[in-house]
């Protein structure tokens, strides 16, 4: 791990586009860093390092983590601590960051869904990993049928009177249950900050009902996937590249990244990008982002030339009617799905 001293950029806010989450007090860049695939045990601690400097250094204040995030489970936010206490010392205030609880994480009863037990330890034990005495959001991570949804915005809400969140946030929750999650917590008098739901061009399940329940309530959105692990990257237009995420077979598999009707769709889309003056990834953040109920988009990074290219979306993100009706044509919900 290099040990050269960190000084961030002295301009690091000057060109960085914020969004206000919901009707909160906070705000969050358009596109923050989420740390769910590359920051690992498995990645190279001086990459993920030069990966985070640079983007606090281009005004990316959030990171997006679980207790789950690796692989293994846990090493996402170890990571991070170490990077915090390398390099941030002195900055936490200008930072925004989240974790959540929800999947399993250890062996028995209490190491999964959404128990009061399971959330309230699981967030001790993040907040070791990280190093920290508090995150600023904390989300369960997803539903949970067999726990009363009182017991579950309960801990939330106690998490954030303890001291240990500031927030409280729900991610992959239906509209139903983020209304009723919503009420409890306002009930509790802690408000739901914040739902991070997938949200792509190949996944558009979220305007069925779930983004115009969050403008009514006044929630904000923190977007996952919205790059469908790679399909909306030119990264599979001519083949699959070895050593490309569809030849791990983890959250994305050869069939998908091949298969003709995805192809086809892709390579629509990255015409209309070209017209535009976009890469493809580009132009898939640009449009989750043309909805403001849609705070930040979340993107993962493997090297600093893809998170800088990332960035660039935000330059470019007005779409005109007659392009997002040839959008449409190729942005087709459930397109690459598993088969």
């Amino acid at each position: 791990m290099s040990i050269e001293p960190y000084t961030p950029a002295a301009d690091r806010y000057e060109d960085a586009p914020f969004r206000r989450v919901g009707r909160s007090g906070l705000v969050l860049p358009s596109i923050s860093l989420g740390f769910w695939h590359n920051f690992g045990g498995e990645r190279d601690l001086c990459d993920q390092r030069a990966v985070v400097r640079r983007a606090f250094d281009l005004g990316v204040t959030h990171l997006d983590l679980a207790n789950n995030y690796g692989p293994p489970p846990g090493s996402a936010e170890s990571n991070l601590g170490t990077i915090l206490r390398a390099d941030f010392q002195g900055h936490r205030d200008e930072l925004v960051i989240s974790t959540k609880a929800g999947y399993e994480m250890w062996p028995g009863p209490y190491g999964d869904h959404g128990s009061r037990k399971y959330l309230l330890s699981s967030l001790d034990q993040s907040l070791a990993r990280l190093g920290l005495d508090h995150v600023d959001i904390f989300y369960h991570h997803r539903e949970d049928p067999e726990t009363p949804l009182k017991e579950t915005m309960g801990a939330l809400a106690d998490a954030v009177r303890s001291g240990r969140a500031l927030y409280a946030g729900i991610s992959n929750y239906s509209p139903e249950r983020t209304r009723e999650a919503a009420r409890i917590l306002a009930a509790l008098g802690t408000p739901l900050l914040i739902h991070q739901p997938s949200y792509s061009m190949f996944n558009r399940h979220v305007e069925g009902g779930l983004l115009d329940v969050l403008d009514e309530i006044g929630v904000g959105a923190a977007v996952f996937s919205p790059l469908q692990q790679g399909l909306l990257t030119d990264r599979y237009l001519d083949g699959i590249p070895e050593g490309s995420r569809a030849t791990e077979g983890r959250f994305l598999t050869a069939d998908q990244a091949s298969d003709d009707t995805y192809l086809e769709r892709a390579r629509g889309l990255n015409a209309i990008a070209a017209e535009r003056g976009q890469t493809l990834a580009q132009m898939a953040l640009a449009w989750v982002l043309r909805r403001s109920t849609v705070t930040t988009a979340l993107v993962g990074a493997s090297s600093v030339e893809q998170l800088e290219g990332n960035l660039e979306a935000t330059r470019n993100l007005e779409f005109g009617d007659d392009e997002l009706a040839a959008i449409d044509e190729f942005a087709i919900d459930g397109t690459g799905s598993r088969r």
